[in-house]
């Protein structure tokens, strides 16, 4: 007896442990799931994960067996799929159940600005930011709407003198003398601050200059813009509680210094005033200018950005420009200018969420920018049809209305809603923009499989008016797949400037970015003005400043790199898999892989970039033979490079470049052929050997001779010739595209081709 109860309690010892050690290292996992794999018995995606969670946990005689307890979240916008606590062994159980696809573990992460840094693989401890010093003493100049001095972002704790190299001296905010130096609102971040605005004042005469005589930001976007780049940490920020976290610029050690030459609400800019703003940057010592404004795709002769910035690269400053917002047609895209960086602009991993909980327990998750502090509990919910339907009716007062939108004029039928005055808003729509949210009253955007089950519930308690819903606002999403994708906004390419040189060069974060925001401009204008010291906004002016951010990192790292060198770096080491190892979407495209047109050489990857083994760097006379090829006249050529004299002795449309364009619509022949000559420098080992792949491009034969370059010491240039043969395209507006690849072992140095019958009438 003793015997059977030592037995006994042996047993319940080790039953004990098991449970303790199996509770000891369970995880929380994110379990992506294929919907199309959900049985027809399920109404709905959180039904059919609790049933699969059920067996597993089933199969696995755990103890602790609700499943309710263990699915945390369920994704039904973001993703199909759902977060849960698992153990080791129901992690494994659950891989073999249909629906399955994959799994990620729920990892913590630091929320940081604009979640970017984080996204781009920055770290404190390794890799770009500590090997340049997070950019210290680098100068970066950015040409805007001016500055909010007073913003947190440009506090300079810790940071060291102003560099020598530092010539400028004004700082002009409001009431100073524009001759006059006036230091009181500038500091060992923010170091310099000037206005222009001569250009302007000479077309609107009537604009008083007591307004205008200041640098200091009444719009936003420069604020926004420059502490992205290269803002100061800044603990707690947030957007109403969405994307709380630190906030930090890319090169958070580097200087700052803003030129405003755009003007009032909408930032009206002059060419003059640029062209200047240009001048005195190159004058004051800048390393790196960031420009998020532009025109259309002017001649490079008449392009005032191009102008001003050849002279910049004449002098090593790396210049990063904005792609522009006129996505997603066919060479939308402006300053497609040879000797800077154009920008287009991709999406983060991360979503601002709302959740509608049903009466039935039911919780369902979309898009949500609620400001407000106000939940919706236990309020009648109501199904309404087309939104256009709500108006004002009295009917709907003190409910939760649910709606379906016209997908092309959602948001003003989201103000319908609004007007109505109900305690909040569920939309329908297959198209899920955050800028569509309206974030003045408690509104969630839901995707249509969603949508049918909340009509279904409505419909089912109809009878007997019992339905009843709750909603609940600021929630922050991240490890979004797929992401990045390029945004349907951001311009694409090619450049009506100058085909011959495959724009855009390259994508950043550019949709939802945090950053500083004057505190006297509203962040939202929707029913009533909303102030905040941060705001959320999308465009290719914010991936514009990333970019630059990045080169202030590089230039730190590498002082003697030149400005097309920092270029080459970011472009060949770029990333054109997405986080679900595809290549990257165009959500401007149907979600289809994103061609070099609209994104690039890829997405920007600073780490990588740090160390790209080989470069393609451009000198000054290549930049000229490209002028010369393009057939300008000596005067059109003169406007740029500012010499009475150019030697055009050698004109070539084949620039050093780290991409390739092949034009395919030769009409005298059924075939075409492009040949290209490109010169690498070693910027890696001193002894290495690069073989090259090629990445098939579908009907073209594309060869590289040589095909193995071997470098027997660093800085060493080899040349090389690709070659690409094919039919003539026929179909209109046709892309095709693969990538040059060089390899050694170590580094990766990859290049876009494009072949297109785009026509240019070439």
């Amino acid at each position: 007896m003793a015997s059977n109860i030592c037995l006994w309690l042996w047993f319940s010892y080790i039953t004990s442990l098991h449970v303790i050690f199996t509770l000891a290292l369970s995880d929380n996992y994110i379990i992506h799931m294929n919907l199309s794999d959900m049985p027809k018995s399920f109404s709905n995606q959180h039904s059919w994960y609790e049933s699969t969670l059920a067996q597993v946990t089933t199969t696995n005689n755990n103890l602790n067996n609700s499943t309710s307890s263990k699915i945390f979240y369920t994704y039904t916008n973001v993703m199909n799929g759902f977060s849960a606590n698992l153990s080791p062994e129901e992690h494994e159980s659950l891989k073999t159940f249909s629906g399955f696809i994959s799994s990620i573990p729920d990892l913590p992460l630091k929320l940081d600005t604009t979640h970017s840094p984080q996204f781009l693989g920055l770290n404190p401890y390794r890799g770009a930011w500590p090997t340049s010093d997070f950019g210290k003493d680098i100068i970066v100049g950015v040409i805007d709407t001016g500055v909010w001095p007073e913003s947190e972002s440009f506090r300079d704790d810790g940071m060291t003198k102003i560099p020598s190299k530092w010539k400028g001296q004004l700082c002009q905010f409001e009431n100073s003398n524009i001759q006059s130096i006036n230091l009181s609102l500038c500091n060992k971040k923010l170091i310099g601050a000037r206005f222009f605005n001569k250009g302007f004042l000479a077309k609107h005469s009537n604009i008083s200059t007591t307004i205008l005589n200041s640098t200091r930001d009444t719009n936003g976007h420069g604020t926004h813009t420059s502490t992205t780049a290269a803002g100061s940490k800044v603990d707690g920020a947030s957007f109403f509680g969405y994307a709380n976290g630190t906030a930090r610029g890319i090169a958070s050690s580097s200087r700052v210094a803003i030129y405003k030459t755009a003007w009032g609400k909408d930032g009206d800019a002059l060419s003059s005033d640029i062209i200047a703003a240009i001048d005195a940057a190159i004058s004051d010592g800048v390393d790196i200018l960031s420009i998020s404004l532009g025109s259309d795709d002017l001649l490079l002769y008449k392009d005032p950005v191009a102008i001003a910035t050849f002279a910049a690269m004449e002098k090593g400053i790396f210049v990063s420009t904005s792609a522009g917002n006129n996505g997603p047609s066919f060479k939308s895209i402006h300053n497609g200018i040879p000797w800077v960086i154009t920008v287009a602009a991709g999406t983060l991993d991360r979503e601002f969420l709302g959740t509608v909980t049903l009466g039935n327990g039911v919780s369902l998750t979309g898009l949500s920018f609620y400001l407000g502090n106000f939940s919706a509990n236990n309020f009648p919910i109501v199904f309404m049809g087309m939104c256009d339907n709500v108006k004002e009716l009295n009917t709907v007062k003190r409910k939760i209305v649910v709606c379906e939108g016209n997908n092309e004029t959602l948001h003003e039928q989201m103000f319908n809603v609004y007007k109505a005055k109900v305690v909040g808003g569920v939309f329908i729509s297959n198209i899920l923009d955050i800028n569509d949210v309206d974030n003045s009253f408690p509104s969630i955007i839901i995707n249509p499989v969603n949508g049918e089950i909340v009509k279904a519930y409505i419909k089912s308690h109809n009878s007997n008016a019992s339905s009843i819903a709750n909603m609940s606002f600021k929630k922050t999403a991240f490890g979004v797949k797929s992401t990045p994708s390029v945004d349907f906004y951001s311009s694409r390419g090619p450049s009506n400037s100058c085909p011959y040189v495959l724009k855009p060069d390259i994508t950043a974060p550019g949709t939802s970015i945090l950053a500083a925001w004057p505190t006297n401009v509203p962040v939202s204008n929707f029913g009533t003005e909303v102030f905040n010291n941060f705001n959320l906004i999308d465009g290719t002016s914010m991936s514009c400043p990333h970019v630059a951010g990045v080169a202030a990192l590089l230039k730190g790292a590498h002082n003697g790199w030149s400005p097309s060198s920092i270029r080459s770096a970011i472009m060949t080491t770029s990333d054109i898999l997405d986080n679900t190892k595809e290549h990257i979407k165009d959500i401007g495209n149907g979600n289809r892989a994103a061609t070099p047109f609209a994104l690039g050489a890829g997405h920007i990857n600073p780490n990588r970039a740090l160390d790209p083994g080989l470069v393609y760097d451009i000198g000054v006379q290549d930049y000229i033979n490209l002028l010369c090829a393009l057939n300008f006249t000596q005067k059109n050529i003169s406007a740029i490079t500012r010499s009475s004299f150019n030697d055009c002795s050698k004109p070539s449309l084949d620039l050093n470049y780290p991409s390739f364009i092949a034009f395919s619509n030769a009409r005298n022949s059924s075939r075409t052929t492009n040949e290209f000559h490109r010169t690498v420098t070693n910027v890696g080992e001193k002894k290495t050997t690069y073989f090259a792949s090629i990445t098939p491009i579908k009907g073209f034969r594309v060869t590289v001779i040589p095909n193995k370059l071997v470098f027997k010491k660093k800085n060493e240039k080899i040349s090389y010739k690709l070659k690409i043969e094919g039919p003539r395209m026929t179909q209109k507006n046709k892309v095709a595209f693969g990538y040059l690849s060089w390899r050694d072992g170590k580094h990766v140095v990859r290049s876009p081709i494009v072949v297109t019958n785009i026509n240019f009438n070439l």
